[in-house]
C-alpha cells in the first residue's frame, strides 16, 4: 500500500496547503479519504488522475472534508468515465450525499457512469475489497451540535474515526475529533500507523496518548498555518524516543506501507 497525504491543512482556507485528504493505493483500489474543497485541484497538483479513484470514503460532511465532492464528479465526467465511482458513508448520510448531488445538477442520467453509494454501520467490519476492510467508530467531533437537534431533528450528527487493515497491516486514522477520549476509540489495538489530526487535541495531550496507544508510526495533520511555528517546536522537541516515530505530514508526502 502506498499512502499520499494530499491535504494536511485545517478547515481554514491555506494559499499553500490543502484541506485535509488522504490517498491509499492498494495494488487494484485507490480510496480517497475525504473531498473537501479544492479536492480536483489537490489531486492535480499530485499528478492522480481523476479517473484511478476507485473510491471515496467521508468521515463527515463539514464542507472542508465534503464540500469538493460535486467539482470533484464533475471532473471526472468530463473524463469520460464509465467505471462506477463508490462513495463510503455512515447510512444515516447516504440519503443526504445523494440528495446533495442530484441537486447539484449531476443527473444519474447524465453522468455515463454509476455512483454506489456504500452505506455503513458503527462498528461493522466493512469490506472494501477482499484484503481491504475498515471499521468506523463514531467519535464526539459534532457533539456540540447536539443541542440543535430539536430544532434539526433530520440532521445526523455522525462522524467516525476508522481501523483501516490490510494484509496483516493496521492504520487507525482519528478524522476530526471531540475529545481526547476520541484518541481511544480502538483502544485494543496496537497499530502499526496511528494518523491523528491536531486541530481539535492538544499536541502534547495527543503525544501524552500516543505513549500508551504505542503505534510504530505517528503522523500529524489536519494543521493551521499558523499552527506551524508551534508544531515545529515540539517536534523538533521530542524525546529521543518519539524523534523517529512521530511525523509532521505535510501537502504531497507520500510512503511504501
Amino acid at each position: 500500500m502506498k499512502i499520499t497525504f494530499l491535504g494536511t491543512s485545517s478547515g481554514k482556507t491555506s494559499l499553500k496547503r490543502y484541506h485535509s485528504s488522504i490517498l491509499f493505493s492498494l495494488e487494484k483500489y485507490n480510496l480517497l479519504i475525504d473531498a473537501g474543497d479544492g479536492i480536483s485541484r489537490t489531486l492535480i497538483n499530485n499528478r492522480i488522475n481523476f479517473n484511478s479513484i476507485n473510491g471515496i470514503l467521508f468521515t463527515h460532511l463539514h464542507p472542508d472534508h465534503f464540500s469538493g465532492l460535486p467539482a470533484l464528479i464533475v471532473q471526472i465526467k468530463m473524463m469520460n468515465r464509465n467505471k462506477p465511482l463508490e462513495i463510503f458513508i455512515h447510512k444515516s448520510l447516504v440519503e443526504v450525499v445523494e440528495y446533495f448531488i442530484i441537486h447539484s445538477y449531476l443527473l444519474p442520467e447524465k453522468m455515463g457512469f454509476e455512483i454506489n453509494y456504500k452505506g455503513f454501520n458503527d462498528d461493522e467490519r466493512f469490506n472494501i475489497t477482499e484484503k481491504f476492510l475498515f471499521i468506523a467508530k463514531k467519535n464526539s467531533h459534532l457533539h456540540n451540535l447536539e443541542k440543535y437537534q430539536n430544532k434539526y431533528s433530520s440532521l445526523s450528527l455522525y462522524c467516525a474515526s476508522f481501523l483501516f487493515e490490510s494484509d496483516s497491516k493496521k492504520i487507525i486514522y482519528t478524522s476530526d475529533i471531540g475529545a481526547e477520549e476520541d484518541l481511544l476509540l480502538f483502544s485494543e489495538i496496537v497499530p502499526d500507523l496511528f494518523i491523528s489530526e491536531v486541530t481539535h487535541i492538544s499536541p502534547l495531550i495527543l503525544l501524552e496518548k500516543i505513549k500508551s496507544i504505542k503505534p510504530d508510526m505517528t503522523y500529524l495533520t489536519h494543521y493551521a498555518d499558523e499552527d506551524i511555528p508551534a508544531l515545529s517546536e515540539i517536534m523538533a522537541n521530542l524525546p529521543n524516543a518519539l524523534k523517529e516515530k512521530v511525523i509532521l505530514a505535510v501537502d504531497n508526502i507520500s510512503f511504501d506501507f
